[in-house]
């Protein structure tokens, strides 16, 4: 059974002006989004800041989102780490602290083979009971698994049980749908990605737009995710020019400014990350009117 279908928004994780975790913030980021229809919580990815979240504050940040939910919709902890002991070690710890399932990026910077990549995700899913994504975004992390990989590590590894697809590559997941004939529960990893994913079998995204728009993405990965695709294509269409805006810097730099316009104060990203341009932040404030976000 998937761990969740429709809209999984990874989450902002909220700064004060000194840098710590604004809690208050976090918890109303969290009610917005329940309230407005996302079916899970994706806490600690990238668009989270995972890289310079420190250990304990990380799993804090965990455990915060987990109590918050009250288990309401699932909630999936970002453990993953180029340093499988410590990917063993932080997802150990989300099972402690009543994660629902594991987000876990492929290894970065080490460049590990398809065999790596292999033992590495069997290494960690052997050290919990917790359902795993595995996380594909080589633009980040410079390794992309292959679709035989994943299909192997599914089939062999009762809980690596989904993707998240982040490669842009269509061709490489229409593969991967072919060789996984269901045994891997695939998510779009891209915003301006869901109606095509989904139309190859896709249950979803995992989602960067759900942060200011989460009623929207929530109804256009349903849509998809249920054949409704003239629903869904007119709500992806719609949201592109906004989709480029929020990628127009590095995520989650432009998601972050968004948020601010509408009233949450979130804060700056941490270093080396920046605000966001002030010419970037006009064309993102019209992209946002136009949407209806804003």
């Amino acid at each position: 059974m998937a761990i969740f279908k429709g809209s999984g928004v990874a989450i902002v994780t909220p700064m004060k002006e000194n840098g710590d975790i604004n809690y208050e913030v976090f918890e109303a980021l969290l009610e917005d989004q329940v309230a407005k229809g996302t079916d899970s919580i994706v806490v600690c990815g990238t668009t989270g800041e995972a890289p310079t979240l420190d250990d304990p504050e990380h799993l804090e940040a965990i455990k915060f989102t987990v109590d918050v939910i009250k288990g309401r919709i699932p909630v999936i902890a970002g453990t993953g780490s180029n340093n499988t002991a410590h990917a063993v070690m932080m997802s150990e710890e989300a099972e402690k602290l009543g994660a629902d399932g594991l987000l876990l990026v492929t290894p970065y910077y080490n460049k590990a083979t398809q065999d790596g990549l292999y033992a590495h995700y069997r290494t960690i899913a052997a050290a919990t009971k917790l359902p795993c994504i595995v996380y594909n975004v080589p633009s980040r992390t410079g390794t992309n698994i292959l679709p035989d990989t994943m299909v192997r590590l599914a089939k062999d590894t009762e809980n690596i049980v989904g993707i998240k697809e982040a490669t842009g590559n269509i061709a490489q997941v229409a593969k991967l749908a072919a060789l996984a004939d269901g045994c891997v529960d695939i998510y779009s990893g891209n915003d301006d990605q869901v109606v095509p994913l989904c139309a190859l079998g896709g249950l979803g995204v995992i989602s960067v737009l759900a942060n200011v728009a989460p009623k929207e993405t929530h109804d256009m990965a349903m849509a998809a995710v249920e054949g409704r695709f003239e629903e869904a294509r007119a709500i992806q269409l719609k949201a592109i020019p906004l989709i480029d805006q929020l990628f127009c810097e590095v995520n989650p730099i432009p998601v972050k400014a968004a948020l601010e316009m509408q009233g949450f104060k979130v804060g700056a990203p941490r270093l080396p990350l920046t605000v966001m341009t002030e010419a970037h932040q006009a064309n993102l404030r019209k992209a946002m009117v136009e949407f209806g976000c804003l």
